[in-house]
C-alpha cells in the first residue's frame, strides 16, 4: 500500500529551510524539499519486515507516540527496533559511536580526545563481556530481535532518507554509511547512563582542587555534614548479622522478603566525608601549603576531560537528580496508589526518552509483555513506566561507585605493596573522518582500573607534589590517576529491564531489582492491589576501613582496595510504610545506623522535604490527593533558599542609595510567596541576589580551576610551599582567570550551598562574609578591611540591581524570571558544533521557564555561570493505579528526531507549562486515540 508521510510544519518554514540550504550553508551545495522530507517515517499502510512470524500493528496517536501489538516477544522487540529506527536512528547512531569511542568516524578530528578517553574506559569491551557471559538466553534473544528490526529499516534507508543530519555529514565529512546494529550496541548504552549518574567523582576532584587555596577545615565547611533527621527515604532498619538481610523498622512497615546473604565488611570508618584521612592514605591536605599550582592545573585538566563526556549525555555533579514519589490509596481520591516521576537530565534535542507501548496480543507465559512508558532509543524494553499490574519510577541513588587512585609509576610499571607491577596494556586505533587514524596505548592496573591520566599531556604527571603523607612513595615527576568504577565490571542490568517490564507483584519486582547493578537507582513501586514500596538496588563497593571515598586513594597500598560489594539482600527497602507515602529526590537513603557506606555526598534533601511538605499539607484533616494534585506538585517552583534568606535581605539598609535605586528592587521581595514563576520579577531579583551572594562569599575564594571561564580575579599567589609574600610582608597578588565551563563551575547554587549558607547566616562575623579575598586568606588584605554578613548582603543586592538593569532594563516592572531563565533545545551534535545556520535549523527555543535550582520544578541553572537552564525534568509522568487509562505523561521534546517532523518538539510548550498528555494503555483506549496504523508484515 502507498505510504502516507506527513508534515504539519508550515509551508513557509519549509520554504525558508530549503532557500537557506540552497544558499549552500557554506558548502557550495544544496538540499531539496525531498531531502527535508525523505526521512519522515511511514506511519500508515504496510511494510514487509524480514524475520517476523506474524503481522505486527503499530498504532500512533496525535503526538506520534507508538503502541506496538505483536503475538510473540521476538516480533514485539523486532518491531520496537524498526519503529525507533524510523524516528530516532541518527540519535541511536551517535550514541553507539559515543559508547564505543568512535565519534571521530562521524565528526572528525575534534572528537579524538573524547574517543581516546572512552576507549580507555572500555565501555564497548565491558558491554561485549556482559553480552557474552552475563545475560540470560531470553535477553540475548530479545536484543537480537531488536537489532534485526533496526537493520530491516536500515536495509531500505540510507543518507538523507535516514535523517537530514546525514546529508549534512556527507557535505561536511564526505562518505559515511552507518553499520548494521548489533545487540552490544544496545547494551553499551547502559554504560553511558551509568557514567551520567556515576556519583561523587566530581566532588572528589573538586575537594582535591580546593586544597591549593583552602584548608581542610574550610573545605569541610563547604561540604557540611548531612542533616539526617527526618531527611531520609527509609525511616530506619538494620542488617541482620545472621542472614545478612536488611530488616526495616517496624514503624515503617514491611517484612523481609529478600534472599539471605553475607554481611561482609562494613567499611564505615569515616562519618564526615570532609576532612580527609591521615596516615598512609595521605590524600587530604591539612593546609594550602601541601599542594602546588602544578598539581591543581593537572587535576583541573582531568576535570575538563571528564566533563567533555557528560556534555553529550547530561550534567555531572550536583545538578543530576530526579523526583519520584508514590502515595498509598488510603491517601488518594482514587482509592489506589498514585505514582509520579520526573528524572532531571540535560536538555537535549530530541529528548533522551522515547515514549512507547509494547503489548502482546495475548498476555501469557509465552508472551508476557503488556507495558508502556519511557524507553531509550537504541535499547529494547521499557525503562520507566507501568505494565498491567505494577508501576515503577527511578531517581538517582547517588551511591559512590567510583574511586580515583593515585599511582606511583616507573617506566611501564606501577608500585603495589612494595613491588613494581606491569600494566595491562592494549592498543586502540581511532579512525578519523577526513584525517589519518590515531593509535593510542591504554594502560590498566590489575585492581584499580584504567589509567585515565594518560589521556592528556598535562595529566601524565598528575600527582606531582600531591597532598600525601610522608609514608607515600617518592613523588618523582608525579603520580598517575586511575579510575575504579563498578560499571567496568560486567553485570545483568539488561536482564533487569525485561524482568521489571513483566513483574507482577512486589516479590517479582524486588527480584528484578536485584540485577539492576548500574547505574544505582532509587526504585519506587506501586501495584493495582494497593501496595507501595521502595527498593535500593545497585552494585555498591565496600571500601577499606578509613576510606570514605571523598579524596583520591593511594594505589600503592592494598589496604585501600575494595573489599567486595554490599549484598543485595542487605540493601534498604520499604513496603507499605505506615505514613502512606514514599518520596525519593536524591536525599540520603537511610541514616548513619546503616552499617554500610553508600556515599558521603548525598543531595541535601531540599526537594524531598518540599514534596513531603506538600503531601502532608494535602492530606491533613483527612484530605486526599488527586491526579491534579500530583501534577501541580511536579510544577511547584517554591524557592527554599529564598524562604531562608529573604528575611535577612529585607532588614538590610542600603547606604548611599541615590533615588532608592536598590531599595526599589528590594521592595520586590516584600510579600513575595517565594514561587519562581516565569513572570515573577521578585524571583528574578532574588536569584540574582543569591548568585551574587555566592560569588562574593565563596566563588571569589575558590581556585581558578573551579571558577567559570572568563571570571578573572586578583588573588594572593601560592606556590609549593604556600602563599607567596611581597617585599612588604603582604601576600603577593596575581591575576587568575577561571577555567571551568559555565554549567560546571562552582559555587553552582545547589542545595549543598543552601546548607552552607544556612549554617553561617546567624554568624554576622563569620570569615566567609569577608568580600576581600586577601583578608580571607591571610588576614592582611594589603590594608583592606574585613566585611560582615550584612555588608556582604548589601553589596550582593546592589550588584544584582546593576546586573539586572543591564540584562532586563532599568524599569523593574518589566523584569521577569523567565527572561533570564531560558531553555534552548539543541541537537546533540550539529546543533552544538555545526555551522550557525545548521544550528538555527536543527535547534528549537528559547522558552522562558519558571522553576529553579533545587525546586521541585527543577529547571536547574548554575549560579556561578549564569541563569540559562542546564538541566530539566526530562519527562514527567503520573500513573493512576486505579485506571491506567487515566494516567498522564509528557516528554521534553517529541517522538521524532526529524527536525521538520510535526512531532519534533510538539510536546515542549505543554511541558514548559507543566501540562501532561493523556496516556492510553488499554487496547480500547489506544484504539480510540489512534490516528495512524502501520502494519509490519513477514
Amino acid at each position: 500500500m502507498p505510504a502516507k508521510k506527513k508534515s504539519r510544519r508550515t509551508r513557509l518554514v519549509v520554504i525558508a529551510f530549503v532557500l537557506l540550504l540552497v544558499a549552500g550553508i557554506g558548502y557550495g551545495s544544496y538540499w531539496s524539499v525531498g531531502t527535508v522530507r525523505a526521512s519522515f517515517p511511514q506511519t500508515t499502510g504496510s511494510v514487509k519486515v524480514a524475520g517476523l512470524s506474524g503481522d505486527v500493528q503499530v498504532k500512533r496517536d496525535s503526538n506520534g507516540i507508538p503502541q506496538i501489538y505483536a503475538n510473540t516477544p521476538e516480533d514485539l522487540f523486532r518491531a520496537q527496533g524498526f519503529v525507533q529506527a524510523q524516528d530516532r536512528f541518527y540519535e541511536m547512531d551517535v550514541r553507539r559511536h559515543l559508547t564505543s569511542g568512535r565519534l571521530s568516524e562521524m565528526f572528525g578530528s575534534g572528537q579524538v580526545e573524547t574517543d581516546a578517553f572512552l576507549r580507555t574506559l572500555g565501555w564497548r569491551q565491558v558491554a561485549q563481556k556482559e553480552y557474552d557471559t552475563e545475560l540470560s538466553p531470553s535477553t540475548k534473544k530479545y536484543l537480537q530481535a531488536y537489532s534485526d528490526g533496526v537493520n530491516a529499516y536500515l536495509k531500505n534507508h540510507t543518507g538523507a532518507a535516514l535523517s537530514v543530519e546525514y546529508a549534512a555529514l556527507k557535505i561536511a565529512k564526505g562518505s559515511y554509511t552507518p553499520e548494521k546494529w548489533t545487540p552490544v550496541d544496545s547494551v553499551a548504552w547502559l554504560k553511558a547512563m551509568a557514567w551520567d549518574l556515576r556519583g561523587n567523582m566530581q566532588d572528589e576532584i573538586d575537594r582535591s582542587l580546593m586544597t591549593s587555596r583552602l584548608t581542610t577545615s574550610q573545605i569541610a565547611e563547604l561540604y557540611p555534614s548531612y542533616p539526617y533527621k527526618n531527611n531520609t527515604i527509609v525511616d530506619g532498619g538494620t542488617v541482620n548479622p545472621v542472614t545478612g538481610a536488611y530488616e526495616p523498622d517496624a514503624a515503617s512497615g514491611g517484612t523481609t522478603t529478600g534472599t539471605t546473604g553475607t554481611t561482609g565488611t562494613t567499611g564505615t570508618a569515616s562519618t564526615t566525608g570532609t576532612t580527609g584521612t591521615t596516615g598512609t592514605t595521605g590524600t587530604a591536605s591539612t593546609s594550602a601549603n601541601s599542594a602546588s599550582a602544578n598539581v591543581q592545573s593537572k587535576l583541573a585538566s582531568l576535570s575538563n576531560t571528564l566533563d567533555a563526556i557528560p556534555a553529550l549525555l547530561g550534567p555531572s555533579g550536583n545538578g543530576i537528580g530526579s523526583n519520584s514519589w508514590v502515595v498509598s490509596g488510603k491517601l488518594t481520591t482514587t482509592g489506589k496508589p498514585l505514582l509520579a516521576n520526573d528524572p532531571h537530565l540535560a536538555p537535549q534535542m530530541p529528548s533522551l526518552w522515547y515514549q512507547m507501548g509494547l503489548h502482546c496480543n495475548t498476555v501469557s507465559a509465552a508472551c508476557p509483555f503488556d507495558v508502556a512508558g519511557y524507553t531509550f532509543s537504541g535499547m529494547p524494553g521499557v525503562v520507566i513506566g507501568h505494565n498491567q499490574d505494577i508501576s515503577w519510577g527511578m531517581t538517582n541513588l547517588g551511591a559512590d561507585v567510583t574511586d580515583l587512585y593515585l599511582q606511583k609509576v616507573t617506566s611501564n610499571t606501577y608500585l603495589y605493596d612494595g613491588k613494581q607491577v606491569p600494566f595491562i596494556t592494549r592498543k586502540e586505533t581511532i579512525k578519523v573522518a577526513g584525517g589519518s587514524p590515531r593509535t593510542i596505548t591504554v594502560r590498566s592496573t590489575k585492581d584499580d582500573g584504567p589509567v585515565i591520566s594518560d589521556r592528556d599531556s598535562e595529566l601524565r604527571k598528575v600527582g606531582g607534589d600531591a597532598p600525601v603523607a610522608s609514608a607515600a612513595p617518592d613523588r618523582g615527576s608525579g603520580y598517575a590517576v586511575s579510575l575504579k568504577w563498578t560499571a567496568l565490571t560486567p553485570s545483568k542490568t539488561m536482564d533487569a529491564v525485561f524482568e521489571l517490564d513483566k513483574a507482577t507483584d512486589w516479590n517479582s519486582f524486588r527480584a528484578a531489582a536485584r540485577d539492576f547493578a548500574v547505574p544505582s537507582q532509587n526504585l519506587i513501586y506501586a501495584d493495582t492491589k494497593n501496595n507501595i514500596g521502595y527498593q535500593a538496588p545497585g552494585q555498591i563497593p565496600i571500601r577499606a576501613t578509613g576510606d570514605d571515598g571523598t579524596y583520591p586513594a593511594p594505589g600503592w597500598d592494598s589496604r585501600y582496595r575494595w573489599k567486595g560489594y554490599i549484598p543485595q539482600s542487605a540493601m534498604p527497602y520499604e513496603y507499605n510504610p505506615k505514613r502512606g507515602y514514599i518520596v525519593t529526590a536524591n536525599q540520603a537513603v537511610i541514616d548513619k545506623s546503616y552499617p554500610y557506606l553508600l556515599t558521603e555526598d548525598w543531595g541535601y534533601g531540599t526537594r524531598s522535604q518540599r514534596i513531603t511538605e506538600l503531601i502532608k499539607s494535602k492530606t491533613k484533616d483527612n484530605g486526599l490527593i488527586s491526579m491534579d494534585d500530583m501534577r501541580e506538585m511536579q510544577s511547584d517552583s517554591s524557592s527554599e533558599i529564598a524562604k531562608l534568606l529573604v528575611p535577612y535581605l529585607l532588614k538590610i539598609n542600603i547606604k548611599n542609595d541615590k533615588g532608592n535605586y536598590v531599595g526599589n528592587a528590594q521592595k520586590l521581595l516584600k510579600g513575595w510567596d517565594y514561587s519562581q514563576d516565569s513572570d515573577s520579577a521578585a524571583a528574578a531579583y532574588f536569584n540574582a541576589v543569591w548568585r551574587n551572594v555566592l560569588k562574593l562569599a565563596f566563588g571569589n575564594k575558590l581556585p581558578k580551576e573551579l571558577r567559570p571561564i572568563g571570571q578573572c580575579l586578583t588573588v594572593p599567589a601560592v606556590d609549593q610551599s604556600g602563599p607567596v609574600d611581597d617585599l612588604n610582608g603582604h601576600s603577593k597578588l596575581v591575576r587568575e582567570c577561571g577555567q571551568r565551563a559555565a554549567d560546571q563551575a562552582q559555587p553552582d547554587g545547589g542545595d549543598r550551598w543552601f546548607e552552607v549558607v544556612r549554617k553561617i547566616l546567624p554568624d554576622q562575623n563569620n570569615k566567609w562574609w569577608n568580600t576581600s579575598v586577601s583578608v580571607f586568606y591571610d588576614g592582611t588584605g594589603s590594608g583592606k578591611k574585613s566585611t560582615n554578613r550584612d555588608e556582604l548582603l548589601a553589596q550582593a543586592m546592589t550588584d544584582a540591581r546593576y546586573e539586572l538593569t543591564a540584562k532586563l532594563g532599568k524599569d523593574i516592572n518589566t523584569w521577569s524570571w523567565g527572561r533570564l531563565h531560558t531553555l534552548e533545545l539543541k541537537n546533540q551534535t550539529l546543533g552544538t558544533s555545526g555551522p550557525s545556520i545548521v544550528k538555527w535549523l536543527l535547534n528549537r527555543g528559547p522558552w522562558q521557564l519558571g522553576g529553579g535550582e533545587a525546586a521541585v520544578d527543577a529547571t536547574g541553572w548554575n549560579a556561578a555561570g549564569g541563569y540559562d537552564v542546564v538541566w530539566v525534568p526530562s519527562m514527567r509522568m503520573v500513573v493512576n493505579l486505579a485506571d491506567f487509562d487515566k494516567s498522564r505523561w509528557i516528554n521534553l521534546t517529541g517522538a521524532s528526531g526529524h527536525a521538520y517532523s510535526a512531532h519534533y518538539s510538539d510536546q515542549t510548550t505543554k511541558w514548559a507549562k507543566g501540562e501532561l498528555l493523556p496516556w492510553s494503555f488499554s487496547e480500547k483506549s489506544v484504539a480510540a486515540a489512534t490516528q495512524d496504523t502501520l502494519t509490519l508484515k513477514p
